[in-house]
């Protein structure tokens, strides 16, 4: 249900809803009071339990309750195993499609960039995004093909920041790749083979970093559309880190250059050199 956009680049409402499923962790998002919740949907054979409790926050809380076929809610839950007969869409307000994104940047302004091209653990996706936004990172562009949605494994990885972080949906990476590259951004793909590392490299204001599977890297459809391939030095005999890591370090070294940016003083006008005036004749 979560992170859908339609192709004739309007807003799909559904852009704005991670759906949550299970007693606990629906539970657990109407419990927490900085959260809104758009809607439950139980399954019309669901009994017991907590079920009960959380009836009875929705409706103080003036949340909607549909009910449906416990089927209909395993496919909406997208897990048959684990829904418990209900799902809750809560409302993440920072989640959007690509085309609202690409719309929304300006000239003049900077933006760093996440790309994920084929990262499917939830644990590394949720602590990617974690870590992004707590960099401060402009968003985090999640494709729907080859990552996991955004189930109760990546919420708790995020621990809890992904109903608030900057979230792009997309059908695939090298879309999102495209896309920001029509715009200006500068597209770096992470590659123990970069031939520049992350520490030598100069980025424009519009920068996009992909990210790859820890296996077999980035698609060779993504791959393709890389301006530079950056590396993170190493020592020891180590060979690569894991993703999310890799992401840690690239994200913080990104507030060290905003820092750096920040404390660096402001170029002043050089004076303009003075000229006496003529001198007077003497009569």
């Amino acid at each position: 249900m979560a992170g859908r956009h339609d192709d004739t680049g309007q807003r799909n409402p559904k852009d704005t809803f991670i759906t949550v499923y299970g007693r606990m962790p629906v539970l657990e998002v109407l419990s927490d009071r900085a959260l809104r919740v758009d809607k439950l949907v139980v399954a019309d054979s669901a009994r017991g339990g907590n079920l009960d409790r959380i009836l009875d926050l929705a409706a103080r809380q003036g949340v909607p309750v549909r009910t449906a076929p416990a089927q209909r809610v395993k496919l909406l839950a997208g897990n048959g195993k684990h829904d418990q007969g209900i799902i809750a869409d809560v409302v993440a307000p920072r989640m959007r499609g690509l085309a609202e994104f690409v719309r929304s940047i300006r000239s003049g302004g900077r933006h760093d960039v996440l790309i994920l091209d084929g990262v499917n653990n939830p644990a590394n996706v949720g602590m990617i995004i974690r870590t992004a936004t707590a960099a401060g990172v402009s968003a985090v562009v999640l494709p729907r093909a080859g990552s996991p949605d955004i189930d109760p494994l990546v919420i708790k990885a995020s621990a809890g920041v992904a109903f608030r972080a900057s979230i792009v949906r997309c059908r695939t990476a090298a879309e999102a790749v495209r896309e920001l590259s029509r715009i200006g951004f500068r597209v770096h793909g992470l590659s123990g083979d970069g031939r520049s590392t992350l520490y030598r490299e100069r980025f424009p204001g519009l920068s996009a970093f992909v990210l790859g599977n820890e296996t077999e890297g980035l698609s060779r459809e993504t791959a393709e559309l890389v301006d530079r391939w950056i590396s993170i030095p190493m020592a020891g005999g180590v060979e690569s880190l894991n993703v999310a890591s890799a992401a840690a370090v690239l994200c913080f070294d990104l507030v060290r250059r905003a820092e750096e940016r920040a404390d660096a003083p402001a170029d002043r006008p050089r004076p303009t050199r003075q000229t006496r005036p003529p001198a007077r004749r003497r009569r």
